[in-house]
C-alpha cells in the first residue's frame, strides 16, 4: 500500500485526492458498521480525526524543523504515536460525555436533540454516500 501511494505521488499526483477519499470512505464505513451506524459513529470518527490532527499539528509545532519532525516521528513512531493514538481512541469513545459536561444541562439536551435530528435527517444521506454503490 505504501509503495502504491509513493508511486502515485510521483507519477500521478492528481489521483491522490480521489484515492484518499476512497480510503476515508472505507475507513468511515467500517467505523459506521462497528459503532452502530448513527450519531455515535459519526461523533467517534469526528472526534478521533480531530484528536489525531491536533496531535500531528502539535508535534510539528514542537519540532525545530520539518526534517526534525519526520526524524523524530520515524524514531518514536512505534511507541509514542501508537500510544497517543490509543489515548485518542479512548477519548473518542467517550465523546458524548464531553458534550454533556461541556455545558450542563444544555449539553445533554443538545445531545438528545442531535440524536433525534441525526436519525431523522442525516442518517440516510450518509448511508447513501457510504454504501450507495454496494448491492445490499
Amino acid at each position: 500500500m505504501v509503495g502504491e501511494i509513493s508511486q502515485d505521488i510521483v507519477t500521478q499526483p492528481g489521483v491522490l485526492p480521489g484515492k484518499a477519499h476512497g480510503w476515508f470512505r472505507r475507513w468511515f464505513g467500517r467505523v459506521w458498521k462497528v459503532r452502530g451506524g448513527g450519531l455515535y459513529a459519526c461523533g467517534y470518527a469526528g472526534t478521533f480525526i480531530f484528536l489525531e490532527i491536533r496531535m500531528v499539528v502539535s508535534e510539528i509545532a514542537q519540532s525545530e524543523s520539518i526534517v526534525q519532525f519526520f526524524t523524530e516521528q520515524l524514531l518514536e513512531f512505534v511507541f509514542r504515536f501508537f500510544g497517543e493514538s490509543f489515548a485518542n481512541m479512548i477519548h473518542a469513545f467517550m465523546w458524548p460525555v464531553e458534550i454533556i459536561q461541556w455545558n450542563s444541562p444544555y449539553g445533554a439536551i443538545g445531545l438528545g436533540f442531535a440524536f433525534f435530528a441525526f436519525t431523522r435527517y442525516l442518517k440516510k444521506p450518509i448511508e447513501h454516500w457510504l454504501f450507495g454503490d454496494e448491492n445490499t
